[in-house]
């Protein structure tokens, strides 16, 4: 009997080691199962920029958030939120570096309250080209930007094209800079677009983007300065007899990210993201060029009396902006200023 209840003891210890075992076991699996789980479930990037789909911008962020989902077999998902939906640039921008989104795309003037060299796009008769444009911010003035934005924990990750800006009036053809004068002119805040339109005795009147067509239309301001394609799909040949074609500064897009939030990803992940910027980059600004050319087509359809001006008319109007240059070249940055008169060459 003695033996038999040994054996009988014996089998239940072993039985319950199993068991205790087994569910070790399960529950080990399952807690692996878990974090195989957790970490299979994809990086989400919330992309937010103020323009319609359609937009050269728009058009970007689609493709942008196609080819990343697609190459990285959906390790990364990318929301985008087109028409302010989610933040205006303003807000974006004071979002960005808490990571409540990860992705902006705001104008370049936006960056001024950061740093007054970013007011550099805003310099008058500076650029020459689109490519010189290009050849700025991808070389070294680009990167000395990029450097004054580190600090606040935002990464430039490219420049988005939107154009250069022309000027339109309701007045008079404006060939030269003595043909200004008097005139009122609504432009986006900024104090180097203050002080050119005063070097030309004209004023500047800074106002939000949407109300600019009433403006016009009721004679509240005589003018503006915009791309071609923003003139054309905001209607302003309707309110606006004059157009002068002088490519006098520019309108453009800077890609930014959270630093933090962008360090800490996969570095492949990383490497492919990085690669799809270059990619959608040369695409968006290809999107630009084409959208503008398209609007100055229309433009001279619609009317409106056009006048190109010629190389020793911006010569003439680059000697009036010379005050601008003396007063902001400090605060801008000689240097920058340089590297973008290179780019012309």
């Amino acid at each position: 009997m003695k033996r038999v209840s040994f054996l009988f003891m014996l089998i239940l210890l072993i039985g319950g080691l199993f068991a205790c075992s087994n569910s070790q076991s399960t529950s080990t699996n399952t807690t692996e199962e878990k974090k195989e789980e957790s970490s299979s479930e994809p990086i989400v990037i919330k992309f937010s920029h103020v323009t319609a789909p359609d937009s050269p911008k728009g058009k970007a962020a689609d493709l942008f958030k196609q080819l990343v989902e697609e190459r990285t077999k959906g390790r990364v998902k990318v929301e985008v939120y087109p028409s302010s939906q989610l933040f205006d640039d303003d807000k974006a921008i004071q979002e960005l570096p808490r990571n409540t989104v990860q992705l902006i795309a705001p104008s370049t003037t936006k960056l001024v309250s950061y740093d007054p060299a970013f007011q550099i796009v805003d310099m008058p008769f500076l650029f020459t080209s689109d490519k010189a444009v290009y050849k700025f911010w991808d070389g070294e003035g680009g990167q000395i930007l990029s450097k004054k934005l580190e600090k606040y924990n935002i990464k430039v990750l490219a420049m988005w094209a939107n154009g250069d800006k022309h000027f339109t009036n309701s007045k008079r053809p404006l060939k030269k800079p003595a043909d200004f004068k008097g005139l009122k002119f609504r432009t986006q805040t900024g104090k180097v677009l203050d002080e050119q339109f005063a070097a030309l005795g004209a004023s500047a009147v800074p106002m939000g983007f949407s109300e600019v067509y009433v403006a016009l239309q009721q004679g509240t301001v005589d003018g503006q300065e915009n791309t071609f394609n923003n003139i054309d799909t905001q209607g302003y040949a309707e309110v606006q007899k004059y157009l002068t074609v002088s490519g006098h500064g520019r309108l453009d897009y800077l890609l930014l990210t959270n630093t933090k939030f962008w360090d800490s990803l996969p570095e492949d992940v990383r490497k492919t993201l990085e690669e799809v910027i270059v990619e959608v980059t040369e695409q968006q600004r290809k999107w630009s060029e084409e959208l503008n050319k398209a609007s100055y087509e229309k433009l001279k359809a619609s009317g409106m009396e056009v006048y190109e001006l010629t190389k020793e008319d911006i010569e003439e109007f680059q000697k009036a902006m010379q005050p601008v240059y003396e007063k902001f070249a400090d605060s801008i940055g000689q240097d920058l200023i340089e590297l973008a008169k290179k780019a012309n060459e």
